[in-house]
C-alpha cells in the first residue's frame, strides 16, 4: 500500500518543493492550497514524473472549510502516514492594519494556528502507528500574552506573527503527549530565515537564505529514518535546539489548550 502524506500550502513557495520530494520519496501526495490553477500545476509535475498527487483545495481562515476539508480526506483516505502543517501567513507590510478571519479572529492567530491545531485535532486517529505529523514553525517566538490573546492592543503583524508560532510549538508539544501511546511522533521546525517566497516578498524583506536548503530540513524532518521515534522537538535548521521559554510552561500551554479549544468549536474534547 502506498504511503500518503498531506502537506498543506503545498502550491507555493517550500511547499511546492517538498510536495514533489515526497511524491519521488513514494508517498501520495495530497497537496493542499486556495488556488486550483496552482494545485494542478503541482499535481501535473507530479505526474509527468511518474509520481502520484491530488490536489484538495481549503480556506484556512475558515474553521467551517477546515472541518469540509478533513472529513473529504478521511473520505477519501483511511490512513495518513505523514501530515505537514506548512500553510501559513507572514508578518504582512510594515504597519499594516490588524487582519481577521472568516471567522473574526485574528488572522495570523487563525491561519498560522488555529487550522493546523484544529486539522490534527480531526486527523491524528487517520495517522498510523509510526506516522509522522510535522508544524512548520519559526525562530521568530514571542510569548503570548494571554490577556491580549487576538492582538487587539498595539497590534503590530510581526508580534502576531511570532505570537502565533509559539502557539503552534505549545501545540505541537502537548500533541507529541497525547498521541506518543499510539506510536505517532509530532515534532515543529523552522526551515530556514526570509527564503524567496510569496510571505517575504509581501513583508517587504529581501531574501536572504535559500528555499531549497529550508525544503531539505523539512524533507529530512518528514522521512529520515533517524527521526523514528522522536517526538516532542523543535528543529531550527535541522537541528534539535530549545524554543521560547513559554512553550515549556505547562500551565501557559494549559491555557492555550483550553482556549482554542473554545475558538475551534471543541469544547466537548476538554470536558
Amino acid at each position: 500500500m502506498a504511503r500518503t502524506a498531506l502537506i498543506t500550502g503545498g502550491t507555493d513557495g517550500m511547499g511546492r518543493v517538498v510536495a514533489p520530494m515526497l511524491a519521488k520519496a513514494g508517498f501520495h501526495v495530497i497537496v493542499h492550497g486556495r488556488n486550483a490553477a496552482r494545485g494542478a500545476e503541482v499535481v501535473e509535475g507530479i505526474r509527468a514524473a511518474g509520481g502520484s498527487a491530488e490536489f484538495m483545495p481549503c480556506n484556512l481562515g475558515s474553521l467551517a472549510d477546515i472541518r469540509r476539508f478533513a472529513a473529504e480526506v478521511r473520505a477519501g483516505h483511511d490512513r495518513i502516514d505523514l501530515l505537514i502543517n506548512n500553510a501559513g501567513i507572514g508578518t504582512g507590510p510594515e504597519g499594516a492594519p490588524r487582519e481577521t478571519s472568516q471567522d473574526g479572529l485574528e488572522a495570523r492567530f487563525a491561519i498560522n494556528y488555529l487550522s493546523g491545531f484544529l486539522l490534527n485535532h480531526l486527523l491524528k486517529d487517520c495517522v498510523r502507528r509510526g506516522g509522522r505529523i510535522i508544524n512548520v514553525a519559526s525562530d521568530g517566538q514571542h510569548a503570548i500574552d494571554f490577556d491580549d490573546l487576538q492582538v487587539e492592543r498595539n497590534y503590530s503583524g510581526e508580534a502576531a506573527y511570532c505570537r502565533s508560532k509559539v502557539a503552534m510549538i505549545m501545540g505541537t508539544l502537548d500533541l507529541a503527549e497525547e498521541l506518543r501511546p499510539r506510536g505517532v511522533t509530532v515534532n515543529t521546525m523552522h526551515p530556514n530565515s526570509f527564503m524567496p517566497t510569496t510571505m517575504v516578498r509581501v513583508m517587504g524583506h529581501e531574501a536572504v537564505e535559500s528555499l531549497e536548503e529550508g525544503a531539505g530540513h523539512l524533507f529530512d524532518l518528514a522521512t529520515n529514518p533517524k527521526f523514528d521515534g522522536v517526538t516532542g522537538r523543535y528543529f531550527n535548521r535541522g537541528v534539535d535546539m530549545p524554543a521560547h521559554p513559554q512553550c515549556y510552561d505547562a500551565g501557559a500551554r494549559a491555557r492555550l489548550r483550553a482556549a482554542s479549544l473554545e475558538l475551534a468549536g471543541l469544547e466537548e474534547a476538554a470536558s
